[in-house]
């Protein structure tokens, strides 16, 4: 399905960051960037700076997209209530806009999301359908549900003012550091990716742009491969986050990352875990898995930021109690 929008990739410039940041100002957070000299320290970097997206309203920087989105529909497209398929943070973010706004929102998910992001829909009163075994048997259902329904999409990551909602996260970390050369960005569907390399390049074109995806499912490094959009097996993760494919009709997000982003690394689990127990031992910091994947990164010198200045972002907090601590239990002990 083609989701409604008069953009090409091309079109996408940082005037459309701008003005998102301006859209989603009342909605959103503006969350803090720390410095971590430990983590300077350990990889060789001359400064890191940490953007902390994880203290977001919905505890992740998906409210930027789909709050930008969803804003900027007309009054007559919202009464006809918004819909969209998730891993469990965009849907969620849509859940919390739709709440501010009084209008419905239904989340399709499937039936490898965790239950305490289901619940979390549930919570900001939106309807959950449980469908599938994978993201993209999720979206199958969210096309059904359009036809059927008149609902007006709001797609996960491709998608225009998505991906430039999301650009707003670097744009604060620009406006709050314009040192920073090296940027590190996690890698799924490619909306964050996708709108913090446009806006950084936009700002900085010499800016060094990493894309930083998970062992378990790099799908998105797959299709960059093959040069259009590939299905993979989504495998079990602890960074459930960014698991899920790129969209079978993916227009925007893929020829956005081929053409700005610089390089690209894989973390396995081992690693992610290792960045989870690293935030809370060093940071104080509850985070998910998908969060600390740049931290992971240059825990274990995966890129070489020798002498230089980077931003990597704490993306989100959501993350089952009892998984956690599991993980952290000997950073207690």
């Amino acid at each position: 399905m083609k989701y409604e929008s008069s953009k090409d990739w091309k079109s996408l410039c940082l005037q459309d960051v701008l003005l998102a940041s301006k859209r989603i100002h009342g909605l959103i957070l503006k969350t803090p960037l720390i410095e971590s000299p430990d983590l300077a320290f350990r990889s060789g970097a001359h400064q890191v700076s940490i953007k902390l997206e994880s203290l977001q309203h919905t505890g992740a920087f998906k409210l930027r997209g789909a709050g930008n989105k969803i804003l900027s529909l007309e009054e007559e497209k919202r009464r006809k209530g918004v819909i969209t398929f998730s891993t469990g943070n965009h849907g969620r973010a849509v859940a919390y806009t739709a709440a501010k706004l009084g209008i419905k929102a239904v989340v399709c998910l499937s039936e490898k999301v965790p239950q305490n992001r289901v619940e979390m829909v549930k919570a900001l009163k939106a309807e959950p359908m449980i469908f599938g075994q994978s993201q993209d048997e999720a979206e199958d259902h969210f096309e059904q549900l359009i036809r059927k329904h008149g609902y007006i999409p709001v797609p996960p990551f491709d998608d225009p003012e998505i991906i430039a909602g999301q650009g707003t996260v670097v744009l604060e970390m620009l406006q709050k550091n314009p040192q920073i050369d090296t940027l590190l960005v996690q890698l799924s569907g490619g909306g964050l990716l996708a709108g913090a390399a446009l806006t950084a390049k936009s700002m900085n074109p010499k800016i060094k742009i990493i894309g930083v995806s998970i062992q378990q499912s790099p799908a998105m490094l797959e299709s960059l491969k093959a040069g259009k959009p590939v299905e993979i097996e989504e495998k079990p993760t602890i960074a459930g986050s960014l698991s899920g494919g790129i969209g079978r009709k993916n227009e925007y997000t893929l020829p956005l990352i081929e053409h700005y982003v610089d390089e690209h690394v894989l973390i396995t689990e081992e690693k992610v875990i290792e960045g989870m127990k690293y935030a809370f031992e060093k940071h104080q910091l509850v985070a998910e898995g998908a969060a600390v994947v740049g931290i992971s990164a240059l825990l274990n010198h995966k890129v070489d930021v020798t002498g230089k200045n980077v931003g990597v972002m704490m993306t989100g907090s959501c993350v089952e109690s009892k998984a956690y601590l599991e993980i952290i239990g000997n950073v207690v002990d």
